[in-house]
């Protein structure tokens, strides 16, 4: 079966319309660049045009992904650095994302999920029970300092 061939005009849109969907970081782009089997001189008019007209942003895509991981899929800010660095985002980009996060409402959600993780575990073991909380919040990306603090409201 044959791919369509498209021009570089009508691949622009495509991708265009791929950033406007969703804020997407150069990774992403470069993947589904990529797709397209385009050579190299296209893939770079592409990419600079993006950039140009700010479809696409590496500063704004790291904000909106720690904006939206956290409030969300409720993630610590390890699990987002994590996350950021996958996507090869910048060291800069990586630290005014976390800005977004607002501090208050991080050690907020962190006591929230150890309330709720406390009463859907069923081990009786003091212990144990609060090793599965601590290794869920770890997973969960948030720093080991924090947890272990939100840890001591558990009642023995």
């Amino acid at each position: 079966m044959n791919k369509p061939v498209f021009t570089v005009e009508e691949i622009k849109r495509k991708i265009e319309q791929y950033c406007v969907y969703q804020d997407r970081c150069h990774k992403e782009v470069e993947q589904k660049l990529k797709e397209y089997k385009l050579i190299p001189e296209a893939r770079e008019y592409i990419l600079l045009h993006l950039l140009e007209h700010n479809f696409l942003n590496e500063e704004r895509f790291a904000k909106s992904f720690a904006r939206g991981k956290f409030r969300i899929k409720k993630w610590g800010k390890e699990r987002i650095v994590r996350e950021l660095k996958f996507r090869d985002i910048t060291a800069y980009n990586i630290t005014s994302a976390l800005k977004e996060i607002d501090e208050e409402e991080y050690i907020k959600t962190l006591y929230n999920l150890v309330e709720k993780k406390n009463e859907s575990v069923s081990e009786t073991n003091h212990f144990k029970r609060k090793k599965k909380i601590a290794d869920y919040l770890l997973y969960r990306g948030f720093e080991s300092n924090l947890i272990y603090e939100a840890l001591k409201t558990i009642d023995s």
